[in-house]
Parts: C-alpha cells; structure tokens; sequence
C-alpha cells in the first residue's frame, strides 16, 4: 500500500512499524496482527511491544542492540505475508455494554444526529447495531479509542469544549467512539452514558480492554440504567462478554 509499512527507530529505546499515514481498518489490522507475530517469536531484544492507530512498537535497547539488525529482521517478518488483510489475534473479548442514550445524561446525541444528517431515532438504532474494534488505548488508563464506525459518523469534533464529561461517557466524532475512563473535558460529543469502567485499579486486570477488543453499546431504558447502578459492584456496568477465536 503505496511507501508503507515503513521502519523508523525512536531514540535508543526501540523500532516503530508504521503501516500507513492516516487511520483505516486495514492499517489498524495489520498493526495489531503484527505485534501478535512480533510476540509469538519472543525475540530476546524485545522487552515489550505496543500499538498505536497504525503502528507497531517495539521496545529494544538500541545502545546494546545494533539497529540496522533489528531493522533487517522486521524486513523480514514483513516480507512474510500481506499484513494489512492478516487475521487479528485469536483470543480477543467481544463486549455488550449496556448505554444510555440520550437524556440528560447524555446531552448532544441530539446535536450529534444532526451534525450526521440522521434523527435521534435513527442514530441510536446505527449506533447500538454497529460493532466496533478497540483501536488502542490512550490520553487514560485503559480508554479506548473504538471504530470505525459508518461514513455517516466521519464527524468532526466540536469547536468549543466541554468542561467535563462523567466516567463511563460514550463519545464520538471522526467515525470513533470513546468510553471515557474519568471525568474530563473534551472535543467529542456525549451522546450515551454507560455504567462500564475501562479501568478498575483493583481487578486482576486493572485494564478492561485491550487493542483488539470489540463491542457493541445496546440501548437500554434509564429505569435499566439506574437498576444497573444500583446493582453491579463489578464495575463492568451489566456488561457481557465472549471469548473471540
């Protein structure tokens, strides 16, 4: 695909594996597919890996390893198969999360149909329906940024900012959602209110979702919401979940 994947080094701490210059579900699928294979050689220089929205990181001290011998076996790996159409790694967790939409706990699904060209109605039921793959995880512990959802939600973010939005907030703009881990501002609108913690500091698995993950956000009433409040400890918010193979 066009000067991509292409291989850069970061300082001294490692090698980043770039499959494209803008977001797509085909670059996303070949950064997750290709820190999985990166993983399962358990290379010795590698000490940890991570994804971005299109790359792969490799963490490697590059002051004891040499960085054009690191470079020539990514070349390689590379070499071996059409990464942007790889399968994703087996093991992922599919997610149904219970949402809140609209109310006002959820303020701008309104003005986000509107600037999406579809009414409420219409939005809910697209948005509850899609299913959407976590594209990583950033700007909080364990928040995930999800898509991509249909062309009809390539909106942009708002001009102003909103001061705060709660924890458990689903967001959306650019054709992403975003359920927010705590209380902060931002460009996104807010159009469902969830009960889902994506970190939970005390769980064998401080972080609920890793890349890779996918989930669907289903419409609940707010006497539902409520009851899920009143009765989940777990901090999962009603969630269910399903090992993907």
């Amino acid at each position: 695909m066009g000067n991509w994947p292409q291989i850069r080094t970061v300082g001294l701490s490692g090698m980043l594996v770039t499959f494209a210059g803008e977001m797509s579900e085909p670059a996303n699928r070949a950064a997750l597919a290709f820190r999985a294979a990166v993983d399962g050689a358990a290379w010795p220089e590698v000490s940890e890996t991570s994804t971005s929205l299109v790359s792969t990181f490799l963490e490697v001290d590059l002051a004891s390893t040499a960085p054009e011998d690191m470079k020539e076996r990514l070349e390689e790996l590379l070499k071996s198969r059409d990464w942007f159409s790889a399968d994703l790694p087996t093991g992922r967790t599919l997610w149904h999360v219970p949402t809140l939409y609209g109310t006002e706990l959820a303020p701008q699904l309104e003005e986000a149909a509107e600037v999406a060209g579809v009414d409420p109605d219409q939005a809910i039921a697209e948005i509850s329906a899609s299913r959407v793959r976590v594209l990583t995880i950033g700007f909080a512990p364990g928040q995930p940024y999800m898509g991509e959802l249909s062309k009809t939600w390539n909106i942009p973010r708002q001009q102003g900012l909103t001061k705060s939005v709660p924890s458990g907030a689903l967001v959306i703009a650019i054709r992403q959602l975003i359920v927010f881990t705590n209380a902060a501002p931002t460009g996104w609108r807010h159009i469902g209110q969830t009960a889902f913690r994506t970190f939970r500091p005390d769980a064998d698995m401080p972080f609920t979702l890793a890349p890779g993950d996918e989930l669907t956000f289903p419409a609940i009433s707010r006497a539902e919401y409520d009851a899920i409040l009143a009765k989940d400890s777990s901090g999962l918010g009603g969630a269910s979940r399903e090992v993907l193979t």
